[in-house]
C-alpha cells in the first residue's frame, strides 16, 4: 500500500521559517506531479504550490517568493520551504502526489495525513 507519510510541521514565530517533508512509501511504479495544499481553520482546503515530474513549478500568489517547493525523485520526496511567515499560514498542510502504483495502470492522486503549521508569538 502506498502511503505519503508528512513531517516538519510545528510552531514558528512571525517571520520564522519551517521545511516541511512528504515522502512516498510502499511499492509503485512511478510518481507524476507533486504538491501541498493547505486548509486553514474554518476554511476549505487551498492549493500552496505543485511540482512537476520535469521540475516546473507553480505557486499560490499569497505565498509566492516566500515558499519553495522542491522534489528529490531518488527519496521520493516532496519538500515545502516556508520562509517569513505570516500568522495566515496557520493552516494543517497536505501533500499530495499523483502515483502510478502497477505499469499501465495510471496516475492516481495520493494524499498525506496532514501535518500542522502554527504561525503565533
Amino acid at each position: 500500500q502506498v502511503q505519503l507519510v508528512e513531517s516538519g510541521g510545528g510552531l514558528v514565530q512571525p517571520g520564522g521559517s519551517l521545511r516541511l517533508s512528504c515522502a512516498a512509501s510502499g511499492r509503485f511504479f512511478s510518481i507524476g506531479d507533486m504538491g501541498w495544499y493547505r486548509q486553514p481553520p474554518g476554511k476549505q482546503r487551498e492549493l500552496v504550490a505543485t511540482i512537476s515530474s520535469s521540475g516546473s513549478t507553480n505557486y499560490a500568489n499569497s505565498v509566492k517568493g516566500r515558499f519553495t517547493i522542491s522534489r528529490d525523485d531518488a527519496k521520493s520526496t516532496v519538500y515545502l520551504q516556508m520562509n517569513s511567515l505570516k500568522p495566515e499560514d496557520t493552516a494543517v498542510y497536505y501533500c499530495n502526489a499523483d502515483i502510478e502504483v502497477f505499469v499501465n495502470w495510471g496516475l492516481s492522486p495520493h494524499w498525506g495525513q496532514g501535518t500542522q503549521v502554527t504561525v503565533s508569538s
